[in-house]
């Protein structure tokens, strides 16, 4: 497997584009398109919030009914969410504005929105976007990155990633793209997602590579505890790799599910880096658990403990704040036994062992704390499971920039 540079476009077949279309920002592209040159089959997870918006309702519709899809429209600024029959109304429109632009029909065409939720879309202005997205659409690198983009908020970084392998000659390429910064909390997964690839698979393979690989990547990331009404991530392939079809577990199908998580990885870890307000991207790892579930839950304790992030923010190793999580995170645990560990390039350090502290610098573990990526390793000593999940330190800004977020 190679990681090579690119997104939505990385993969053959794929063209997208961005546009200024004002629906909420003035200095910026706030629309992009995804299109395939071939129906691509399509697999999506969503949201698990009660409240849906209507792009979601969409989308989760057309993802179980159809085999395929060919065009993803998004726009940014507002969520078209808590929006009624006029929201949904919205949704057909844009569908239908692509019917007219490009052909293809509405019932192939996704779509996705983000931003503040209640407000009803500017539709006049989705439709002229819609318009110049399609004059713009094309197949380079730059492409993909401008759409990236245009797709983010409150996000102060694109989030790209693409890598290729091979299947039976031919090479296959994975390529995504994501949005994601602030209301991130995982229950499915958190955020908007595309990810695009060429190879040919069934779409029942398609839905089960990517329903797994969601527990693995985007359900392990937190930046603030809020999950959004608006979260969807769609996997569309294409087959344009030409390679043979892939209809059973094989181990052309072990190789697209390990290329498919370092996609989602690289993208998920982005976006926990880039949490509002950030200033460091916030590791747990948890190994030698008892089961993968009690893994999960102890990695995800950690990242998600306001006062364990506040203490990353302020580089103190203040290890009671981690062993409280792991507390209370539901997992069943001998703190007499477990291990810590704070690790940066700067180095690695045992801060816990034994049921009390260990014997360590406080300097030290303050200069591995400074660093902008920062882990912390958790030994359970209980059997061979492990899990790593992905957060962010909690700032003075994550307020000020939340506090401020519809004006």
């Amino acid at each position: 497997m190679n990681r090579i540079t690119g997104g939505v476009t990385a993969a053959k077949g794929f063209q997208a584009a961005a546009a200024a279309a004002g629906i909420k920002y003035k200095d910026r592209t706030d629309m992009a398109m995804i299109v395939s040159e071939v129906p691509a089959v399509c697999a999506g997870t969503f949201t698990q919030n009660v409240v849906k918006a209507a792009p979601v309702k969409w989308d989760m519709k057309l993802v179980d009914r159809e085999e395929c899809a060919k065009a993803v429209v998004i726009n940014a600024g507002i969520a078209n969410a808590c929006t009624g029959a006029e929201g949904m109304k919205y949704c057909r429109k844009t569908a239908e504005t692509v019917e007219q632009e490009l052909g293809i029909p509405a019932n192939q065409v996704l779509v996705a929105s983000t931003g503040v939720i209640g407000m009803q879309l500017p539709m006049e202005k989705l439709a002229a976007g819609i318009k110049t997205l399609v004059s713009g659409l094309g197949g380079a690198i730059e492409n993909g990155h401008q759409a990236a983009c245009a797709i983010m908020t409150t996000d102060t970084k694109s989030k790209e990633a693409a890598v290729t392998f091979e299947v039976e000659g031919k090479t296959v390429t994975v390529g995504g793209m994501c949005k994601g910064s602030g209301m991130i909390h995982p229950n499915m997964c958190t955020m908007l997602g595309f990810v695009t690839t060429d190879l040919a698979i069934s779409k029942e393979l398609l839905a089960e590579a990517l329903q797994e690989d969601v527990k693995e990547t985007y359900n392990m990331i937190s930046v603030d505890g809020d999950t959004s009404t608006n979260d969807t991530v769609l996997l569309l392939a294409n087959g344009m790799a030409g390679n043979p079809k892939i209809t059973e577990k094989d181990e052309n199908y072990q190789k697209f599910v390990q290329a498919l998580n370092v996609v989602n990885t690289t993208l998920a870890k982005k976006m926990a880096g880039d949490g509002e307000g950030a200033t460091a991207l916030f590791e747990t790892k948890v190994v030698h658990a008892r089961t993968k579930e009690d893994a999960r839950l102890l990695a995800k304790a950690v990242i998600c403990s306001s006062l364990t992030k506040a203490a990353i923010f302020g580089h103190d190793a203040n290890w009671g704040r981690i062993l409280c999580a792991l507390g209370y995170s539901g997992a069943d645990f001998d703190p007499e036994k477990i291990e810590l560990f704070f690790q940066s390039k700067s180095g690695r350090i045992q801060i816990y062992k034994e049921g009390t502290a260990a014997d360590y610098s406080e300097e030290q573990a303050t200069k591995i704390l400074s660093e902008e990526e920062v882990t912390v390793i958790v030994d359970m000593k209980m059997g061979e499971e492990e899990a790593a999940a992905w957060g962010c330190d909690l700032t003075y800004d994550y307020v000020r920039i939340n506090a401020d977020y519809r004006s």
